[in-house]
């Protein structure tokens, strides 16, 4: 029993922490050149938590992040946009993960590539224009870059907390 509260705790806490990044993330002005375009500091939790507790955990605070930011921060169309690309996202991350040929780095680069393949798929989806797809070579470039980022703020936070799940 003790096991599963302080399981439920840290989901909790992770959560809120997924939460808080996203709030700050919605703050920020935007300083991509297109719209969109976000840095991803919520996958940082994301990445730490499937590296750290397992992919379980991170697929439940990746999902619950999702709904609660599209109801807090956005509409029904945010939500659309970032469960499918948290999905594909997730997805991608545990396939990557899985070779076992990619470091952190990499698994959070195939994150941010992903995470804009699945928009981009909705948009065309939404809007009913498949010349959007013109669009990916930039999301691709800025996905690789952000996740990168988001792989290195990951890597030094784990090398530096030695978490016990």
């Amino acid at each position: 029993m003790q096991l599963q509260t302080k399981r439920l705790a840290r989901l909790a806490v992770f959560t809120a922490l997924a939460m808080i990044l996203s709030w700050i993330e919605s703050q920020l002005p935007n300083f991509f050149p297109y719209p969109g375009m976000k840095l991803g500091l919520t996958n940082l939790v994301v990445v730490f938590s499937l590296y750290g507790t397992g992919k379980s955990d991170a697929a439940f605070i990746n999902l619950v992040r999702i709904f609660l930011s599209g109801i807090l921060f956005g509409n029904p169309y945010s939500i659309a946009y970032s469960l499918a690309g948290g999905v594909l996202s997730f997805a991608s991350m545990l396939a990557f993960r899985k070779t076992g040929l990619f470091s952190v780095y990499g698994v959070s680069m195939a994150g941010g590539i992903f995470h804009n393949v699945g928009q981009i798929l909705v948009a065309v989806i939404l809007i009913h224009n498949d010349k959007i797809f013109h669009y990916m070579p930039i999301l691709i470039v800025t996905g690789c870059i952000t996740g990168f980022f988001i792989g290195f703020l990951s890597d030094e936070v784990l090398r530096r907390i030695k978490f016990r799940g």
